[in-house]
């Protein structure tokens, strides 16, 4: 399963006025004191070339500095250093270390991510239940990421006895945040009427939204509706206009339905297996 893109946490102190120089101007020698904020906010203006010339090795020295002291973003954020080999080598297991010290304080997107180091088996044995147990965390906050793939763990029984009903309950909560591959997971739970009554109408609402975001499998099952009247009206056009936005973005299903549109041809039915994108 592709995992969604890691990112940098950016905090208040980040937002300060550009006279970064200025602002550390006394940090002369090894001796002089900053305060854990300032070596965080140090650190995110090295590591995003804020104010000061970017340099990934600076940025890794102070997040390390304010981590070592307990700070849980400037752990969370050495971790992503670790994990994308940005100013250290390369190390899966470095970055399972400082994810886990940020997850056990609370750190949302640190839970998170221990969770897909445990689901993929990156530095540490893969381990669906431990998956399940960090993406729990982090979903009970609120984490939309870790709701969809707690509803994915649900659905395909991952490191928990496969339940529908639960795979909904967290697909939902994860699409009304507006995560596209919930809504598209919804919209197939209601297509197939798994975990929920079997109701197209709703299925085309929930694949609409994912679609009209960008997913190129919801463009295709929705192009799917159009062609056969599932929720819908039929609407060769809507179809074809569905179809034409997943193909676009390489779905070849899609481009060859739009073939056989082309050829006048009958139409060959069936749904895209659902996927964590």
């Amino acid at each position: 399963m592709d995992k969604p893109n890691y990112y940098i946490q950016y905090m208040t102190l980040a937002q300060l006025p550009e006279k970064v120089m200025e602002k550390y101007s006394h940090v002369t020698d090894a001796d002089a004191k900053m305060t854990v904020e300032q070596e965080y906010d140090l650190g995110n203006r090295y590591y995003n070339g804020t104010g000061v010339e970017k340099n990934y090795e600076e940025a890794v020295k102070w997040y390390r500095k304010a981590a070592e002291q307990g700070d849980a973003v400037a752990q969370y954020n050495l971790g992503l250093c670790y994990k994308n080999g940005n100013g250290v080598p390369q190390s899966y297991a470095e970055a399972v270390k400082w994810h886990r010290k940020a997850a056990e304080q609370g750190d949302a997107d640190a839970q998170y991510n221990l969770g897909c180091c445990y689901d993929e088996g990156n530095g540490v044995p893969q381990n669906y239940a431990e998956a399940v147990k960090w993406y729990r965390k982090a979903a009970e906050q609120g984490y939309a990421d870790a709701q969809c793939y707690l509803g994915y763990c649900y659905d395909k029984g991952n490191g928990v006895p496969q339940n529908y009903e639960e795979a909904v309950r967290w697909y939902r909560k994860a699409a009304d945040q507006g995560n596209t591959t919930a809504q598209y997971n919804l919209g197939l739970r209601y297509d197939e009427g798994t975990g929920v009554p079997q109701n197209y109408e709703e299925a085309v609402k929930w694949y609409r939204k994912a679609a009209e975001q960008g997913n190129a499998n919801a463009q295709y099952n929705l192009g799917f509706c159009y062609e056969n009247g599932y929720g819908v009206n039929k609407n060769k056009d809507e179809a074809s206009k569905w179809y034409q936005k997943a193909a676009d973005q390489g779905d070849e299903d899609a481009q060859k339905k739009l073939l056989k549109f082309q050829k006048k041809r009958g139409f060959l039915s069936h749904f895209k297996n659902f996927k964590i994108e």
